[in-house]
């Protein structure tokens, strides 16, 4: 959420305050809108990244305190649980050689969180959910120690009114309860901010919307929760199914879930908006004393607090964000997607891919939006987390017949996804040399069918096969994964397998 927030009791009144007053902020950001009050257009993107602690055995630690006190940069953030840090890195002018400036300051401070980190025996492991996770870690005793969060995990909770279920069905089956939404923290992403005008905003999310499938499909790396094989990228029904406020008697009856795709192609930001508002109850029903059309009429900039809290309590995979930077208003796409790692080289190129694809498909004749149906990017995003690189995915056919038609994601991104972004950083001015070098690393693991997630599980079969037990040979995958990541040579290029063979055990 990223608000400083003091945990209490709410009762029915403020509930009743809070949903006037998103009303209100609802009303002044349309009023925002009509008045055409939002920041002009600057080309700026912006990345945020979580990340797991875990020590020289691979397991996790529970450490992100003491960790943040010898890194001393608000850079670094905490997140959910103790194992968990998040970094932020400044916003950048899409253009030039932004992607290799962006890499090498993702590197220096990764490079420090990782010696910092040392001094308390843990590391940095970049990666989407920490394949040595035990249910005993996820438990609420292990959340960070801030207000916000314990607040958060109460109210998600009293809503369900019951433990949340997990059961996810891929390679092997997991399914067990959870007393609370810690386990939401084993999801660790990458999300790629873009800030758009008004008038690019439908078709920039609805571009997005369109690519997730594409984007998990080159880029899954979640293949492992507590020690079973599961999708290729176990996140999004992790993460849905952990902050699920539905007992099954409401999702029997189709009550949206908080975490959910979507279920239309938009007209403008306003729509998703005021989606969060028809259809999503109040979580934290916090007020400030701002009266937002008080502020616009006195030709000031709102805040709009209560509806950024709300907002940030509904977990789409593409999320509108309003935002003030230097007193102007203006919007965002959060691209909540991807998960972490597995380098900063393969971070870099996931977004070059994500910015170059959204710009050029954003600014086509025919939009693939108007061609592909909602229902269908809905699935081809459930394929490409169950299937990653091996996903089939439906597109809409080129030339003259139209229609759709299934093809292998590896085929699609090559063919087609690969030259719209390279058109797209042509367009936003990036250098040639950046977009061969990023745009490079997707073709290569395309070419050899390679992406963090395949890694995985080839590695740890092979461990299997070398005769360790299931929790060393996910410890020993870590460990290697861990000391590949570090070293910095995109996935594509790991050999397969551990570096030496390991007792059996």
């Amino acid at each position: 959420m990223g608000e400083k927030v003091v945990a209490g009791r709410f009762d029915l009144s403020d509930r009743q305050h809070y949903r006037d007053k998103l009303r209100r902020c609802l009303s002044g950001l349309e009023l925002l809108l009509e008045r055409k009050r939002f920041d002009r257009p600057k080309n700026l993107m912006g990345l945020e990244i979580e990340l797991n602690l875990a020590g020289p055995d691979g397991m996790p630690r529970m450490l992100n305190g003491q960790v943040l006190e010898r890194i001393a940069s608000r850079d670094f953030q905490t997140e959910l649980a103790m194992f968990n840090l998040e970094v932020n890195i400044a916003p950048h002018r899409l253009g030039g050689r932004v992607f290799d400036r962006l890499a090498e300051e993702l590197r220096t401070s990764l490079a420090y969180a990782h010696r910092k980190a040392g001094e308390v025996d843990a590391g940095i492991v970049m990666i989407g959910i920490l394949p040595t996770l035990d249910r005993d870690d996820l438990v609420s005793s292990n959340l960070s120690d801030v207000d916000r969060y314990t607040l958060l995990n109460d109210q998600i909770v009293a809503a369900r009114g019951e433990d949340f279920l997990l059961d996810i069905d891929g390679v092997e089956r997991l399914t067990c309860t959870s007393k609370s939404i810690v386990p939401e923290a084993a999801c660790t992403s990458v999300q790629l901010h873009l800030q758009v005008t008004p008038e690019k905003f439908a078709d920039v999310w609805n571009a997005a919307q369109a690519v997730t499938a594409a984007q998990i499909a080159v880029g899954a790396n979640s293949p492992f929760l507590f020690g079973r094989e599961l999708w290729r990228e176990s996140r999004p029904p992790l993460f849905q199914q952990s902050t699920d406020t539905r007992p099954p008697e409401l999702q029997a009856q189709g009550v949206r879930p908080r975490t959910w795709f979507g279920e239309r192609w938009i007209t403008s930001a306003h729509d998703l908006f005021e989606e969060n508002l028809r259809y999503f109850p109040a979580l934290l029903p916090i007020c400030d004393d701002e009266e937002p059309l008080e502020v616009i009429e006195a030709d000031g900039v709102p805040s709009l607090a209560e509806l950024v809290l709300h907002n940030g309590t509904v977990y789409r995979w593409n999320r509108p964000v309003y935002g003030i930077a230097d007193g102007s208003p203006h919007l965002r796409v959060e691209n909540r997607v991807l998960p972490a790692g597995p380098t900063v080289t393969d971070v870099v190129a996931n977004a070059a891919f994500y910015y170059g694809l959204v710009r050029a498909l954003a600014e086509e004749s025919r939009p693939v939006w108007t061609r592909l149906p909602f229902e269908a990017a809905e699935a081809n995003f459930d394929a490409a987390c169950r299937h990653g690189i091996e996903a089939r995915l439906e597109w809409p056919r080129r030339g003259r017949y139209g229609g759709t038609a299934q093809v292998d994601a590896v085929t699609l991104v090559r063919d087609e996804l690969l030259p719209l972004a390279e058109t797209g950083l042509a367009a936003w001015g990036v250098e040639r040399a950046d977009r061969d070098l990023y745009l490079g690393v997707i073709e290569e693991r395309c070419r050899r069918r390679v992406n963090g997630a395949s890694w995985q599980a080839a590695t740890f079969h092979r461990a299997l096969d070398a005769g360790l037990g299931r929790d060393a040979a996910l410890a020993a995958t870590t460990r290697c994964y861990s000391r590949l990541s570090h070293e910095g040579e995109p996935v594509h290029t790991w050999p397969v397998g551990l570096p030496e063979p390991a007792p059996a055990g």
